[in-house]
């Protein structure tokens, strides 16, 4: 049985993580951490937690805790994750794992000197589909990948434009428009959203971007509600990557990726109602994977079951893992410096 703490008890914590914690049978401890004291008394009321502390390391030490999840805003993921790595636990960061190409290297390199998992919130690598499509790729069943095709929607133009997110209306908190709609503090959908659709591009297809040029177009609060980039990968790739904020509530979140290799495509497409994945070879050979209904549909529970598994000591393996985290966080600061400066941006490493 594991030992886990969550520190930043804000909205996603509180209607995701601490719930998902309490009904894994895998958790048998759950510290709280936050810089706030009134709302750890809240929180630790509301869910009967009595572990409440303000410093991650000190919860760390007094509760010997097996892993962290790290749920503070987007721009102070790093120092608390380190922290806990070096405390010796296991890390949950949530996307974006940080929001700077240092930050995001920092923190993988960090796990690695501790020996201790460092796992990231992008709940599409946590599924059965993905294992499958990434399987394919290892086994060569499409060859080389010359080309990818990375798109990605939500009903988030509420959110990204600093209103309150419709659908959160009776949750104990709410998102805060400060983290997702502030230019200043990494708001915007590239940052809050094509974190999932580019985790599971780079760990199906095993690619690092070396070069991306990217426009966006904005939203009132001045953070990008679309973007459009090309990139170009270490392993010579070239990749096509779309992101845009204003979905209809009623569509909800999909992500679209295409990869071609050299000897086949596989199409994954996880829009409600049609998902699917599919290998289609040059040599005429097809295979589909069966998605059952509803498979599809994007579950924040998962990353976090998989994390309780893995502290509770179960070999479940980490398919979003810190190199995986650290080249998303590269691919997405340089789209927005490429937006920024009008020109392709070169990935340094």
């Amino acid at each position: 049985m594991a030992r886990i703490g969550v520190v930043g008890i804000g909205w996603w914590a509180c209607f995701n993580h601490i719930p998902a914690l309490q009904a894994s049978g895998d958790v048998d401890k759950i510290a709280i951490c936050d810089l706030d004291p009134e709302r750890l008394t809240q929180v630790g009321d509301q869910f009967g937690i009595t572990a409440r502390y303000s410093d991650v390391t000190e919860m760390i030490k007094a509760e010997a805790l097996d892993g962290v999840i790290i749920s503070t805003p987007h721009v102070a993921h790093t120092r608390p994750a380190i922290a806990a790595l070096q405390a010796g636990a296991h890390v949950l960061v949530e996307k974006p794992m940080a929001t700077n190409a240092a930050d995001g290297r920092a923190i993988a390199a960090a796990g690695i000197a501790a020996g201790r998992e460092v796992l990231i919130s992008t709940g599409l690598n946590y599924t059965r589909f993905t294992a499958q499509a990434a399987a394919w790729v290892a086994q060569g069943q499409i060859g080389q990948i010359r080309h990818a095709v990375c798109q990605m929607g939500s009903a988030l133009d509420d959110l990204m434009a600093g209103e309150p997110m419709l659908e959160t209306a009776n949750h104990l908190f709410r998102p805060p428009a400060s983290t997702w709609s502030d230019p200043a503090k990494a708001g915007g959908y590239a940052w809050g959203q094509m974190s999932h659709s580019l985790a599971w591009l780079c760990h199906v297809a095993d690619v690092k971007f070396q070069q991306i040029y990217c426009l966006d177009g904005k939203s009132k609060t001045g953070v990008d509600y679309y973007d459009a980039a090309v990139g170009r990968c270490t392993n010579g790739a070239t990749v096509a990557l779309s992101g845009s904020s204003t979905v209809p509530k009623q569509r909800g979140m999909h992500t679209d990726i295409r990869l071609y290799g050299t000897e086949g495509v596989i199409w994954f497409d996880c829009e409600a109602g049609r998902a699917r994945l599919e290998l289609s070879r040059l040599d005429g050979s097809n295979e589909t994977y069966a998605m059952a209904p509803g498979e599809a549909d994007y579950d924040g529970t998962l990353p976090v079951t998989h994390f309780a598994a893995l502290c509770a000591g179960k070999p479940v393996g980490n398919p979003a893992n810190g190199e995986n985290g650290a080249r998303v966080t590269e691919a997405i600061a340089a789209m927005y410096a490429s937006a920024a400066a009008g020109q392709a941006v070169q990935i340094e490493g």
